[in-house]
């Protein structure tokens, strides 16, 4: 299905031909209104990277950005150049209770009935406005949401200058939705009341799929659920050969033996799964173009999502489950919440934590489902085949015509491309890191540079039960007695941000 890109279900405004002359007057008394305001009112910030497009279609994006104050906070950059600023200034007053009688009118007018009918006009804007003038910095989720798919750019002007002003910075037209979102994160302003509602409103119109998703009883935070560009795979089990306007999983891949694949040069990334003693290579690659593999391996169901964004691809079994629940088939959502995608069930419409497996949302997370994880190693093809010459890999068909793609590397090469906020400054945001539960519980965090230079080296790496070793020229977690405790590679910021309490292991 195609994405609705008249999203806000403002049809006629938010696409950019369509604002009638009346409304782009009214604009443009807006945007001059906020400007004056927020020349009075706002601070010295500026936004950051650029965004370095790749050519992968699915997976669009926005750079993530970042604020600098007069006092120039702290930056920091990875290997590759990632940059991600660490202090985003101090946060405006934030009012407890209901929003004023001003400020209720005016959202909804803007995100209620009339928006759902479609219904743009000057009345609309002046909404805007009252909002970005009314103190009350929680209202700005609202103005974000809208301006993350707000296509006239007078509108998005609008949003911009509104949500600037209500947050009391300088607005900055670059990348606006990244700006704006990275604010409120790190700041962590609370929603405005009725926050789910008028949310779910303009997302059921961008994708009318997405109404399963948003229900008062999941566990997810609406404020980081933001759209990833494209639309819902929500294909069933065994027809992933269907076109679609989405992240296209592959249901049980095809496969080759090692000599078989000679698409695959012998320094390319591949990801290692060892099952029951039988073995098989997923591209890096093809899992870019994928992001999601239902597979069968060593005789048990399994589930894989690879989050390009965050540098993750993970194992779960999706065979361990109570009597009377059928094999959750796992999809991609194509919602993000700070930058990790969201999966879910395409059976029951539950939403997975892709990070820990936990269903969080509809019948799985009423049953409590949680998917108990398999090891995974990143590393390259020509080591993990001598290391199990008997392994399969993914046919090249699978990559459906582009085996080299290399989002690692272009795209996704300069930091996060979606708003993440704060970051934990102790690694750059694209270190790698594995990630596991130690035997006591706690999130634990290898750097996996440090962690190769030491086996390679000959020193033991162990730390709260969890013992790391070599695997093909990867790295795997075990515990004390041997046993896979399901870790897998990503990116620090991926990591640390949906585990922030973790330990980190740097070998100093």
């Amino acid at each position: 299905m195609r994405v609705r890109l008249v999203a806000l279900g403002l049809a006629t405004a938010l696409v950019a031909s369509a604002c009638s002359a009346e409304t782009r007057e009214a604009a443009d008394d807006v945007a001059e209104e906020d400007d004056q305001s927020n020349d009075e009112t706002s601070s010295d910030e500026s936004s950051e990277d650029a965004m370095e497009d790749g050519d992968n279609e699915p997976a669009e994006g926005e750079d993530a950005g970042g604020a600098e104050d007069d006092d120039e906070p702290e930056v920091f950059s990875d290997p590759n150049g990632a940059t991600q600023t660490t202090d985003f200034g101090e946060p405006p007053p934030i009012p407890d209770g209901p929003l004023s009688e001003l400020s209720a009118n005016s959202a909804e007018i803007l995100l209620g009935q009339r928006f759902i009918d479609g219904q743009f006009d000057a009345q609309s804007l002046l909404a805007i406005s009252d909002l970005g003038n009314s103190d009350d910095p929680r209202v700005a989720w609202w103005l974000s949401d809208l301006l993350r798919i707000a296509q006239d750019p007078q509108v998005s002007d609008a949003l911009l200058n509104a949500s600037a002003n209500v947050m009391g910075i300088e607005p900055v037209p670059f990348q606006p939705w990244d700006y704006i979102t990275s604010h409120l994160i790190a700041w962590d302003v609370p929603p405005p009341p009725d926050y789910l509602r008028y949310k779910q409103n303009v997302y059921e119109l961008v994708v009318p799929q997405w109404d399963a998703f948003f229900v008062e009883e999941a566990d997810i935070d609406w404020r980081h659920l933001s759209w990833g560009g494209v639309g819902i795979d929500d294909r069933p089990f065994g027809r992933t050969d269907d076109p679609c306007n989405c992240i296209p999983a592959a249901d049980d891949p095809p496969v080759t033996d090692a000599d078989g694949a000679t698409y695959l040069a012998d320094d390319a990334v591949v990801f290692g799964v060892v099952i029951n003693g039988e073995a098989r290579a997923y591209p890096r690659s093809t899992m870019e173009v994928r992001e999601m593999v239902n597979d069968t391996l060593g005789g048990r169901d399994i589930g894989i999502p690879y989050c390009t964004l965050c540098g993750s691809a993970q194992v779960y079994f999706t065979d361990e489950v109570p009597d009377g629940v059928e094999r959750p088939v796992l999809r991609t959502s194509g919602l993000l919440i700070r930058s990790n995608k969201v999966m879910f069930d395409v059976n029951t419409f539950s939403v997975f934590d892709t990070f820990l497996g936990i269903a969080v949302s509809g019948p799985l997370a009423e049953q409590g489902i949680v998917l108990p994880q398999a090891g995974i190693v990143t590393t390259t093809w020509g080591e993990w085949k001598e290391a199990h010459p008997d392994t399969t890999v993914l046919e090249e068909s699978v990559a459906l015509g582009r085996p080299d793609s290399d989002l690692r590397n272009t795209r996704d090469a300069n930091g996060p491309i979606f708003p993440i906020g704060s970051v934990d400054d102790r690694l750059p945001v694209q270190e790698d890191v594995i990630g596991v539960t130690g035997a006591s519980g706690a999130p634990l965090a290898f750097q996996v540079s440090a962690a190769i230079e030491a086996l390679e080296a000959g020193e033991s790496v162990e730390v709260d039960g969890i013992v790391l070793e070599l695997d093909g020229g990867g790295v795997r977690a075990i515990d004390t007695d041997g046993n896979d405790v399901g870790a897998h590679q990503a990116f620090w910021f991926a990591w640390s941000q949906f585990q922030p309490d973790t330990e980190l292991w740097t070998g100093n």
